[in-house]
């Protein structure tokens, strides 16, 4: 959540999102206004759906309070559009924004643009700092490197960037973290070729803005670099590519946080999100089963 929004009272939120995402949210909120005031509909809940959502009879368009329809297609034209997520919160008057995952869930361009627009709504989610840092692999490699975190070999293993020593490591001197950056940045397939010799195969040629399966390759040899790393900059046009060790039979584990900005930091506990088609998550279970 945005840290100046903490004193707001919220009363109505817009979903943005659709799907599981949105009804796991609904019945949440449900549950606990219930548990808080007795009220399960206390804070009125506002839903985003497409004509495909309507039409099917989904379940976050039947539980909500009021539905603001959308045009279908593309998530870019309705619940990935910070746009157009912005100006349906202004429209419908709510207090706050709920993003979910996936759509827009990681857009820094929602949370600036909410800020821009509509000061007096409450972003419920990480500042667009912080999705910035986090969402982009290279700077978020980084940032886990110079807090300590153990990284597999890759184009930017074992550089750090200055911290102001206090607790959290607040990043400074901008300057010298956007020359670590460009370090780790491979520009051509030459470089990447050098890249991939120096880190060792097998690899992964990523692009850092990447996500959904899209601008990843597995590289066996130096034969298939310059093809890999072409195929990587037409799936994320623009996007800085890095190389990565690729690690073979192990497991996708993720670790679930939530933090505020008094550092309280929680738990979610783990998911398992082994079971890929493409690189793209199919299953995730949780917690993670802790055997072999």
């Amino acid at each position: 959540m945005e840290p100046d929004c903490y004193s707001k009272a919220v009363s109505s939120i817009l979903v943005a999102n659709n799907g599981l995402a949105a009804v796991k949210f609904i019945r949440s909120i449900r549950a606990w206004s219930l548990a808080t005031t007795g009220n399960d509909h206390a804070i009125s809940i506002v839903a985003m759906a497409s004509p495909e959502d309507i039409h099917g009879g989904t379940e976050h368009v039947l539980q909500a309070d009021k539905v603001v329809e959308v045009p279908g297609g593309a998530s870019s034209l309705n619940y990935g559009n910070p746009e157009l997520i912005v100006q349906l919160a202004e429209q419908c008057g709510v207090d706050a924004v709920w993003p979910g995952w996936g759509h827009a869930s990681e857009n820094p361009q929602l949370p600036m643009t909410l800020r821009r627009k509509s000061a007096g709504t409450v972003f419920l989610g990480p500042p667009a700092s912080a999705m910035s840092a986090l969402g982009d692999k290279i700077g978020s490699t980084i940032i886990a490197q110079t807090v300590g975190v153990p990284t597999v070999p890759w184009t930017g293993l074992g550089l750090k960037a200055p911290s102001d020593g206090a607790a959290g490591g607040n990043l400074v001197d901008q300057d010298t973290s956007q020359q670590l950056y460009l370090q780790c940045c491979i520009k051509n397939a030459r470089q990447a070729t050098d890249s991939c010799n120096q880190v060792g195969y097998p690899i992964l040629l990523k692009a850092a803005w990447g996500g959904g399966g899209r601008g990843i390759r597995k590289v066996t040899e130096a034969s298939e670099v310059a093809s890999a790393f072409a195929a990587v900059e037409a799936e994320v046009p623009g996007s800085p590519i890095f190389a990565t060790k690729m690690m073979s039979n192990c497991r996708h584990l993720e670790v679930q946080l939530v933090a505020d900005k008094y550092h309280n930091v929680a738990s979610l506990f783990t998911r398992d999100c082994s079971v890929q088609r493409r690189h793209q998550k199919l299953i995730e279970e949780g917690p993670a089963y802790q055997g072999i």
